[in-house]
């Protein structure tokens, strides 16, 4: 019998995270700080709009592209928070989570058996570079570096630049590490991105969680919107991971071959969710403060915690992550993370699920209680505290 499976499928290495979610699935009493998925609930008006769309008898097909009054409201949104405007009949795509926005995008823009390359910014989100495998990519890994607070500079971008780049993967704010990229960030690398001809994937799940300035798209930089394909969704600032809704946003001749795909692929995202969507839209900006603000707290906890155990840890301003450099234990992460589970009982990330160059450190999430966090920073105390 011929080999059934695909060459490209099978070399794909399984996630990184999934082994310790499993893991601590099998121990009733360990702390998981693992899992990047908010612990609040779906704020109640949301999950009233989903079961009212249900009783309504809501359970039709929507337009492959969505519903237009929820692609009216993105739009209304994204001029409202990042200054950027959209056609709502042209330039948005809902989607089922930004992870298939993601996909979409890569597939509608790469060309199989060419060469071309998609720049990678590494430590970051487990499915870009396989979605541009994928897609028929080359992924090209940028190497981002812990004293640049895991930043892109203009410098790692010009260097990584080749004749075969297409596509830059803009992942801030930045699941693992936390990192975010401020105006002045993005005003560097965007003149490189102009001269050089290249489009943007901007993944911006994380844009209402900024606790240090308010979060600036790449999209609202001169030149860029039209170069730029703006992902986001509704799953890390709603409490809405389970609904599986996202959303990308981009120039029409783009969003028109990812909503082909998206068409004999998938037909429309959840009914149900983009009535809940519309909701969370018009009415949730005070449920994502109270939630940022939550974590924030937590944030500072675990920032304090860390410098009483006299663990470096640079401090992140994005995201619902800590990425805690653990290099002067002589563990790789994989193993410090392997111990701590089986000594300690408490689960995180090694820094490797995100990239090679993770090594060292530890994805850690605050998107639990914060007596959940205490209980498990005295554990990870406990268990340094025999290795110092």
């Amino acid at each position: 019998m011929r080999n059934p499976l695909a060459k490209q499928v099978v070399e794909l290495k399984p996630s990184g995270i999934r082994k310790f979610f499993d893991l601590v699935a099998e121990m009733p009493d360990a702390i998981s700080l693992g899992v990047g998925e908010p612990d609040f609930d779906t704020p109640w008006h949301i999950r009233d709009e989903g079961i009212y769309s249900l009783e309504r008898g809501r359970t039709f097909y929507t337009s492959n592209s969505g519903l237009m009054e929820l692609r009216t409201e993105i739009c209304e949104y994204l001029k409202r928070r990042v200054h950027v405007e959209y056609q709502p009949k042209t330039e948005v795509l809902v989607t089922v989570g930004g992870s298939e926005a993601i996909d979409l995008a890569l597939r509608a823009m790469i060309n199989p058996g060419e060469g071309e390359e998609v720049l990678i910014p590494q430590p970051s989100y487990v499915s870009y570079e396989p979605c541009a495998i994928l897609a028929g990519a080359k992924p090209v890994i940028i190497e981002l570096k812990a004293e640049n607070e895991f930043r892109l500079t203009a410098q790692e971008l010009e260097a990584a630049i080749t004749d075969k780049t297409k596509i830059l993967v803009l992942p801030f704010p930045n699941n693992p590490t936390g990192a975010i990229m401020e105006k002045k960030d993005l005003e560097a690398i965007a003149p490189i991105i102009e001269k050089h001809d290249l489009f943007v994937i901007s993944d911006e799940i994380y844009s209402e969680l900024t606790y240090k300035s308010e979060h600036v798209s790449i999209a609202s930089l001169p030149g860029m919107r039209e170069r730029t394909i703006l992902i986001n969704g509704f799953s890390k600032a709603y409490a809405m991971t389970g609904w599986r809704l996202g959303y990308a946003c981009g120039p029409s001749e783009i969003l028109t071959q990812m909503t082909k795909i998206h068409q004999f692929a998938i037909m429309c995202a959840p009914t149900t969710s983009q009535y809940a969507a519309v909701d969370a839209l018009k009415n949730g900006d005070g449920d994502v403060a109270d939630m940022r603000e939550a974590y924030n707290q937590r944030r500072r906890y675990l920032m304090h915690a860390f410098k009483e155990m006299k663990m470096p840890c640079f401090e992140p301003f994005g995201a619902f992550y800590v990425f805690p450099c653990i290099k002067q234990f002589g563990m790789t992460s994989e193993e410090f993370a392997t111990q701590l589970l089986k000594e300690e009982q408490v689960a995180v990330v090694p820094g490797t699920a995100f990239g090679d160059c993770g090594e060292g450190f530890l994805r850690i999430s605050y998107a639990y209680s914060l007596e959940n966090l205490k209980n498990a920073m005295e554990r990870i105390a406990r268990f340094i505290g025999r290795r110092q």
